[in-house]
């Protein structure tokens, strides 16, 4: 057992759970798996930076931390993330919907509902306010970079897992689905080809590389990138 050193001294962050997560949903919680998953899904959507209200099972799949906590318990962590995901839906401490392929894992809280019924009427709606502002549902629902790296370019790595949470907090959430488009419409499909799409527009403004009508200067990135 490896001993805990203790929490530092200072300011701490800290996750909030609700008071009924102790008194009901702890107690009716058998599974160990369900439990990390649960209490995961909680540390995720509290300290996330890009704003969703969900999470996705890529990018729990994805998650260094996660695994490691849960084959602690299982030999075959994916499996038991699959049976605690399942468990927790089934429960309802998470809403699930699929989307874009994936499955989007919804906190049953009140945003968390609201966003579940946006996404899945497929338009964004106001969390205040009288009127009704439709707007494409990709906004609310657009694939996480782990899906969109396994979509267009492979499996994932626990060392290519921690680059693209780097970079989901580097750059903006509307840059990375573009720059996937980008690199495999020049069939570069490589995460190093995204990455170099992305700095240039950090440093010279997204576009940078477009002719008029948005049509890209062929293989403009790929003096940029190693082979």
């Amino acid at each position: 057992m490896k001993l805990f050193s203790g929490f530092p001294s200072g300011k701490l962050q800290v996750t909030p759970l609700p008071n009924l997560f102790f008194s009901e949903l702890l107690p009716a919680i058998d599974d160990l798996a369900e439990l990390k998953v649960t209490l995961h899904a909680f540390w995720l959507l509290a300290t996330r930076k890009n704003r969703a209200l969900y999470v996705t099972a890529a990018e729990l799949r994805a998650d260094r931390t996660l695994v490691q906590s849960l084959a602690a318990l299982d030999a075959k962590p994916d499996e038991a993330l699959t049976r605690a995901l399942a468990l927790a839906a089934e429960r309802g401490t998470l809403l699930r919907l699929s989307a874009s392929g994936d499955e989007l894992y919804f906190l049953n809280s009140e945003a968390g509902r609201r966003a579940f019924e946006r996404v899945g009427a497929g338009s964004s709606r106001p969390d205040t306010g009288g009127t009704d502002t439709p707007e494409p549902a990709v906004i609310a629902a657009r694939p996480d970079i782990f899906h969109l790296y396994e979509k267009n370019i492979g499996l994932l790595t626990p060392m290519i897992s921690e680059e693209l949470k780097d970079a989901e907090k580097e750059y903006p959430a509307e840059w990375i689905p573009e720059a996937f488009k980008i690199a495999v419409e020049n069939n570069k499909r490589s995460w190093s080809y995204v990455r170099k799409i992305l700095e240039r527009w950090q440093v010279e403004g997204r576009g940078a590389g477009l002719k008029k009508g948005k049509t890209w200067y062929g293989d403009e990135y790929g003096k940029f990138v190693k082979r």
